[in-house]
């Protein structure tokens, strides 16, 4: 058995407080999330982390040349394997920072992509992440390979000098690109025939959303009484995962826990994991979970609201706000808290780890989902069967009577039944 300690790799977390940047968040949070992103990879040490502040990028380098040889000296000293810059960083610097460093070096956008790797379950998402690395690989081929200038195939006299190095890589990356697009189109549709086949279920879909850490897992797992992965670490959950629950005195409904959102997400992984956010395109309500004890918790909020509209959810949609985690407050600040949410309709303060206040937000689904349940008088002809046996598959018939005009079927259903039924 292979020792932990001799396994992990030490690493050290740079924050750049870049001062010319537009939207600059809070240097210590962002620090500490950046440490958080690095421990949620269980073979990284974090050894150390410091913010670098910076008054603009170095094209070459980043950091200035002066920053650069002290970092040098302070990393050299801890034996450091592996530097975490909370930021992005072009194929240049990550090349001639890791030949100045002598160790490697990885972005957010790289460290994120790690994470997703080690995590995804599924088939679906084993995929996507796969594609995501690739793409983001595809434009670091200047750093990935020395030998990059060499000509390769030939001496030049007969058909030209032969393809670079970079272009034969490019090339294969992009091959390999095209085959997990042709998996990946099987499963996501396997995955479509699982979803209308749940489209059949008469349950409304209440969709968990928020940023990562935000005890989203941790609120399912009390709902459900499932055993999804909760744990104080980044993206502890990567693939979405529904449940029936039973919502006291009001109606069944499927309970979809999904990925965390985080701000400056790779664009890689935007694209990628757009399809494992389908749950929320598709759900009657959605439940924004918010660590309220967080210091950037109004920041993190907005990141996620620039999320759901960038998916395409609109804003009539239903929406409960519930600020979780106030179990990590003190109480005079959670008085604070009620008296703000009062202020608010559709916000709750809670502690999915406690169960405290959760009753009334569940009881505002209920009631939300009970707003939207309508009973209506449909006529059919005699020969519709199809139709008429769908509106019994859904279980939403109360009552039917045979006219001369057809047949007469009282249903009770929501707005996402009926738009299916006027599709038939």
């Amino acid at each position: 058995m292979i020792d932990r300690a001799i396994a992990e790799t030490r690493a050290w977390v740079l924050h750049p407080d870049i001062k010319t940047q537009g939207t600059r968040r809070v240097a210590d949070s962002a620090l500490q999330e950046a440490v958080s992103l690095a421990h949620a990879l269980p073979e990284l040490d974090v050894v150390g982390s410091e913010v670098v502040p910076l008054p603009k990028p170095t094209p070459g380098m980043l950091f200035g040349s002066g920053k650069v040889e002290e970092l040098g000296a302070q990393l050299k000293a801890a034996d450091i394997e592996l530097v975490l810059v909370d930021g992005p960083v072009t194929p240049v610097q990550q090349r001639n920072l890791e030949k100045a460093w002598k160790c490697k070096l990885l972005d957010r956008t790289g460290l994120i992509l790690e994470i997703f790797s080690d995590r995804a379950a599924t088939r679906e998402g084993v995929l996507q992440v796969e594609m995501a690395a690739l793409s983001y690989q595809r434009t670091r081929l200047v750093r990935a390979w020395p030998h990059l200038e060499r000509q390769r195939g030939g001496l030049g006299f007969v058909g030209g000098p032969g393809e670079t190095q970079i272009e034969a890589d490019r090339r294969a990356i992009d091959e390999q690109l095209v085959r997990l697009r042709r998996q990946l189109a099987k499963v996501v549709k396997t995955r479509g025939l699982h979803r209308a086949a749940r489209a059949k279920v008469p349950y409304p879909i209440v969709a968990l959303v928020g940023y990562t850490n935000a005890g989203k897992s941790t609120l399912f797992n009390r709902l459900t009484g499932a055993k999804v992965m909760a744990k104080d670490m980044l993206f502890a959950t990567l693939d979405p995962t529904m449940r029936r629950v039973d919502l006291p005195d009001g109606p069944e409904i499927i309970l979809s826990d999904t990925v965390g959102f985080i701000s400056d997400l790779p664009t890689e992984l935007v694209a990628a994991f757009r399809a494992t956010l389908e749950e929320v395109l598709e759900a009657d309500i959605i439940v924004h979970v918010r660590d309220i004890s967080h210091p950037e918790t109004e920041q993190q909020a907005e990141n996620v609201e620039e999320i759901l509209t960038s998916l395409g959810v609109d804003e009539d949609r239903p929406r409960l706000e519930l600020w979780n985690k106030i179990d990590q407050v003190g109480p005079d600040g959670i008085d604070a808290l009620k008296t703000r949410a009062a202020r608010n309709d559709g916000v709750f303060v809670t502690s999915a780890l406690t169960g405290e206040g959760l009753s009334e937000p569940l009881a505002a689904i209920a009631d939300t989902l009970r707003g939207h349940v309508t009973e209506e008088l449909v006529l059919l002809p005699h020969a519709d069967g199809k139709r008429r046996a769908w509106l019994y598959a859904q279980d939403v018939v109360q009552a039917e009577a045979m006219t001369d005009e057809g047949v007469e079927i009282s249903v009770r259903w929501n707005a996402r039944q009926r738009a299916q039924f006027d599709a038939l």
